[in-house]
């Protein structure tokens, strides 16, 4: 009985079954080899700053790290402060949701009728390269100064790069997969359902974090311009702490959005390792 175990524990070794010891230390290795390079990038950029703050260069204005460090641990203590990155991330959702929708329909019809996308094919890459900025006062013409212009703003900016992700990966469908998609007598919906979207969604998820770069833009620059009242967002603080020349308080702010942003960006990534993964694109090596 006792050989039978120790075969059974041999079976399992060769299975690569390991012990929760090495589970432990490859867990840690992995955690290692993904966090050291952002934290490099963060330990050059604070060395940068202090290197800028100990030249002299604008001393009444420039503050230090050690100066700027604790004004943000001192505001993220604050219900203020909370308070508005619920605004902020609010507005953000919406916006780019809705950008999502008219992007990724906008995409789908003019990938498959060929006269719109001789039409309009063109125009959607001028779209996404419009600064943000143009289009606010258009916005504000329209709805005024409220939420729906900035959300406006958010669609134009995120949905053309959504809808060009669409497209892109609508066009790099293998034509042998669409055919053997039809013999197996898919068609119309069941086509872009079954086969095409599938087939599209590494492209399209590079559209998605590209859209939500373009929104997430377009709405810092409108929480800049458009005055909402009793909505206290993080542009609306930035704006505030600018006017008052408040330097320490509009890095601390400054390094909040770029907190989110890096977040989503952790996302979008874990998303995009994850479709790599299913479809066999990642090199096993560099994943164990």
């Amino acid at each position: 009985m006792a050989a039978d175990q120790v075969l059974h524990g041999l079976d399992r070794l060769e299975l690569g079954a390991a012990p929760p010891e090495r589970a432990a230390v490859r867990f840690a290795r992995k955690a290692w080899a993904a966090g050291w390079p952002k934290l490099l990038a963060v330990v050059l950029v604070f060395a940068v700053w202090e290197v800028i703050y100990l030249s002299g260069w604008k001393p009444l204005v420039i503050k230090g790290p050690a100066t700027v460090l604790p004004v943000l641990w001192q505001l993220a203590q604050t219900a203020q402060l909370w308070a508005a990155i619920g605004v902020t991330m609010k507005q953000a959702v919406i916006g780019y949701l809705v950008a999502v929708l008219f992007g990724a329909a906008i995409g789908l019809l003019v990938a498959r009728i060929p006269p719109l996308r001789a039409a309009v094919g063109s125009i959607i890459t001028g779209l996404q390269t419009m600064p943000s900025i143009v289009w606010y006062p258009f916005a504000i013409i329209l709805f005024t100064q409220g939420t729906t212009a900035i959300i406006f703003v958010m669609i134009m900016g995120g949905a053309p790069a959504i809808a060009n992700g669409m497209i892109t990966g609508i066009d790099y469908t293998p034509p042998l997969l669409l055919r053997a998609g039809r013999t197996m007598g898919l068609r119309g919906v069941t086509l872009y359902q079954y086969l095409i979207v599938p087939a599209s969604l590494p492209a399209f998820v590079a559209g998605l974090k590209q859209g939500w770069a373009f929104a997430w833009r377009s709405l810092v620059a409108g929480e800049l311009i458009v005055a909402i009242v009793g909505r206290p967002s993080l542009g609306v603080l930035l704006n505030t702490y600018e006017s008052l020349s408040d330097f320490a308080q509009v890095i601390s702010i400054t390094i909040v959005f770029l907190i989110l942003g890096i977040v989503v960006d952790m996302i979008f990534g874990k998303a995009d390792m994850a479709i790599r993964r299913r479809r066999g694109l990642l090199d096993p090596s560099a994943t164990t």
